[in-house]
């Protein structure tokens, strides 16, 4: 599935994205994906986190480091963001946001994740709260609009699969 929408960035400048559902990485194309995020299942809740200088909720995700596979990028950021392991991954999609200079390839995932210790902070120091959220209370943190309607629609779809 396709679905061309628009964001408004930190800067306050609209832009257009397009988001594609893909169930592996081969999908991609070998496109230069810079950043991930991933909708994480701890039992049956979703992990969010907030970061207090951005002011919002997210599912954890961040970029991608240089040498470091995507997978490998979606269970790094979510150790740091969350303090949480990463037991099974999946794609559920990607996004590309057209940038006035670049476009920006993020990925999707869902994810289950079990705790690993508490949360104290993330290293980074962006995210300062996590929660734990039932899935159909999600639009009261967020709202990614039609794309993180699919998104979610995609992660419970592949969730019970997920936990075989």
């Amino acid at each position: 599935m396709k679905i061309e929408s628009t964001l408004i960035n930190r800067s306050g400048q609209t832009l257009n994205v397009t988001y594609y559902d893909i169930d592996q990485e081969k999908e991609l194309d070998n496109k230069k994906v810079r950043g991930v995020h991933a909708y994480c299942f701890c039992g049956d809740k979703l992990v969010i986190v907030s970061a207090e200088a951005k002011g919002y909720w997210t599912p954890p995700g961040g970029g991608v480091e240089a040498g470091e596979s995507i997978e490998e990028a979606v269970a790094r950021e979510i150790l740091e963001e969350t303090n949480m392991r990463v037991v099974r991954q999946e794609f559920i999609g990607y996004q590309d946001i057209f940038e006035p200079d670049k476009i920006n390839t993020q990925t999707r995932h869902i994810c289950l994740v079990e705790p690993v210790g508490e949360f104290i902070s993330d290293p980074d120091g962006d995210v300062t709260e996590i929660k734990l959220v039932d899935p159909k209370n999600l639009k009261q943190y967020f709202d990614w609009g039609v794309i993180g309607d699919r998104l979610l629609k995609r992660a419970l779809e592949k969730f019970p699969k997920l936990k075989i």
